[in-house]
């Protein structure tokens, strides 16, 4: 049967818009129409009474033997009439009582609907008879059964049972109960053509996803579902993240994220410890478990397929890691377990060849315990000094000061770009400069910056740079140390091994070049992997409009808990990231900490691994709330109700 194309008006829209050749939609839904209406009416199904399915006129389907008065789900199941209702709440496997007390929360109905029914009720309703739960929950026996028919139709009218009758174009829907402005809107534009399809005219005030397509070449198919790409070995099924999307859309976003639809002590899960760790997109789980199901092997040391789409995966990794940094060469990338170790490699390798007694090694107030304790390690061992740069009172680095400390014996300084305390956006890029202007290497922590902002270490000049994978929205366990090519090239491995050396006897060994010569033994290879996945998804998002997002929102939370009485923000800097550091008078942290945990907001609460600078506001600790891109306003106006709470208890 082909589409008789000559039954559509030239006038229709939908018909001028379609590229040539190309079958009228209008005429496929025609022709589905009449295929469904050919079906037969009952199709096993019991007769539809007022657009429903049907009661069953029988307790249990044909088929199961049931002892008398039993009752249980409408399929078979080893146990003779099914398992009792509820049943399926108790747990069929040993396990300790914490794991079952843990578990209670998730039986728990979380919320009430609008009609008063707890959501267990409903849920459950089909277990007992899936056409039971199919009257109990209004389930109309086929699309547009029981729906009146719309008038005004050109060509025809539907009949009340055609399949084509789709629900939204339902004349009576903008009459039910709860109906917004925005569903009558919406309803009125759609007017039905004879196969009630919505046309192009028909949708005025509807702009499509501006997702990006591949413009369609001669030949082409229109359809997105049509690819005549032949596979290929590079593809290989390997997931990959989701096509770039604009604009930025915060709740398309949070699908990308499986946990956070994790429910705590009953409340959706707000996950403001970002800055302790992010959470993974389902891409980066996917890419995962796809290495694991398909590539593990080690790298570098065989000639079998696996160990080269291990390596090939491997290398993709350091080189999406090069081009996220901006670095100029895939040499200049070494994968370790993360920021604390390519720091201590730094010290360790560079350090113990250039440090040397009466030197000194600058670091600033702001500074993460990792980026304090391998130089103290490295000066009492060296006999060199350690230096401060003061911050002011409001968080951030005083850079008249900060020249001051330079001179001579100054061999290295050690910054934070964003201190994972305050927030404070520190000024690296001058820190760098100023610096080398005295002949000094430098070092930039950008454990929490990476997630925030563009970060490209060519214009950065710094001479290392280092981050963790999971500040990233990627895995654990894996990090990365930048660091130009002349100074790597100078220093000596810092851990011997398999895989990076070139040669060994019992005489000497001869060591790779970097980045081999600093990645002894066998590496994190699928979390380096997962890294590679979770840059890929930034990139596509795009880093830019995550910073400004994220900067909004950061605003929006300031401006909402400064006003609460007895807060006090720790770190007020001009120019911050996604950290929010604060007190409440009358309550401890932990306090605070437990409250917003009831309550399924996840913050931290100490010292945060930075001890001297919240000594330096008089503090040991604070509540600690860090924001990413996939949090939300009405996130943040849950954590201000709980606060607001607590201020007003106190007073």
């Amino acid at each position: 049967m082909t589409p008789a194309s000559s039954s559509v008006p030239a006038a229709d829209p939908t018909r001028a818009a379609l590229p040539p050749g190309l079958p009228d939609p209008a005429d496929l839904a025609r022709l589905a129409g009449e295929f469904f209406a050919a079906l037969p009416a009952t199709l096993g199904q019991a007769p539809a009474t007022g657009g429903r399915l049907a009661a069953p006129t029988h307790p249990q389907p044909s088929g199961l033997s049931l002892p008398p008065g039993a009752a249980g789900p409408s399929t078979p199941a080893a146990v003779p009439g099914g398992m009792p209702p509820g049943a399926n709440l108790v747990p069929t496997s040993p396990q300790s009582a914490g794991a079952i007390t843990a578990a209670q929360p998730k039986v728990v109905p979380h919320a009430l609907a609008a009609n008063g029914v707890p959501d267990h009720v409903l849920q459950a309703a089909p277990g007992y008879d899936g056409r039971i739960g199919g009257q109990v929950l209004h389930v109309p026996e086929a699309a547009g059964a029981g729906l009146p028919s719309p008038t005004g139709v050109p060509g025809g009218a539907l009949s009340p049972t055609s399949p084509a009758g789709f629900y939204f174009l339902d004349p009576a829907a903008t009459a039910r109960p709860g109906a917004t402005d925005l569903d009558r809107r919406a309803i009125a534009g759609l007017a039905p053509n004879p196969h009630a399809l919505p046309t192009a005219a028909h949708l005025p005030a509807f702009e499509p996803e501006p997702y990006p397509t591949a413009p369609a070449g001669p030949g082409s198919p229109a359809f997105y579902f049509v690819d005549t790409t032949p596979p290929s070995r590079d593809r290989a099924d390997v997931p990959s993240a989701p096509a770039s999307r604009a604009p930025f859309d915060v709740h398309e976003i949070r699908r990308d994220f499986p946990i956070l639809d994790e429910r705590v002590h009953g409340r959706p899960l707000v996950w403001f410890d970002n800055a302790a760790t992010t959470q993974k997109p389902q891409c980066v789980i996917d890419r995962l478990a796809h290495f694991y199901a398909h590539e593990n092997s080690n790298i570098h040391r065989a000639a079998h397929e696996l160990a080269a789409r291990a390596t090939d995966a491997y290398e993709k990794a350091r080189e999406t890691v090069r081009r996220f940094l901006g670095a100029s060469s895939g040499e200049e990338i070494v994968f370790v377990r993360g920021t604390t170790e390519a720091i201590n490699l730094v010290a360790a390798s560079w350090g113990g060849r250039h440090i040397g007694e009466g030197d000194e090694i600058v670091v600033s107030h702001l500074e993460h315990h990792a980026n304090i304790v391998p130089w103290q390690q490295l000066a009492s061992a060296k006999g060199a000094r350690l230096r401060v740069i003061p911050v002011d009172d409001s968080g951030q680095v005083i850079l008249s000061e900060y020249q001051r400390l330079l001179n001579d014996r100054t061999k290295l300084v050690s910054v934070t770009q964003v201190s994972n305390a305050l927030g404070t956006v520190v000024p690296v890029q001058e820190i760098v400069a100023i610096a080398h202007r005295h002949g000094i290497r430098t070092l930039v922590d950008g454990a929490q910056s990476v997630s925030h902002m563009r970060v490209d270490v060519q214009q950065l000049d710094a001479d290392f740079f280092v981050f963790s994978g999971h500040k990233i929205f990627g895995p654990t366990g894996i990090g990365v140390l930048y660091g130009k090519r002349e100074v790597l090239q100078d220093m000596p491995p810092w851990q011997g091994g398999g895989n990076m050396i070139a040669d060994v006897t019992f005489e000497r060994t001869v060591y790779q070049d970097p980045p081999t010569r600093f990645e002894a033994g066998t590496g994190n290879i699928a979390d380096a992997v997962g890294l590679g996945a979770a840059l890929e998804y930034v990139e596509r998002i795009g880093i830019e409009s995550i910073g400004r997002y994220e900067h909004r929102l950061l605003e929006y939370a300031t401006t909402q808990i400064r006003p609460i009485p007895g807060l006090r923000l720790i770190g007020t800097a001009q120019d911050k990231a996604s950290v929010l550091s604060f007190v409440l008078d009358g309550h401890s942290t932990d306090e605070v900490g437990q409250a917003l945990n009831q309550e399924g907001i996840a913050v931290r609460t100490g010292h945060h691994c930075a001890q001297p600078i919240l000594r330096r506001y008089g503090l040991e600790t604070t509540v600690r709330p860090s924001l990413a891109f996939y949090n939300t306003c009405e996130e943040v106006d849950r954590m201000v109700a709980v606060l607001r709470r607590l201020a007003g208890a106190r007073r």
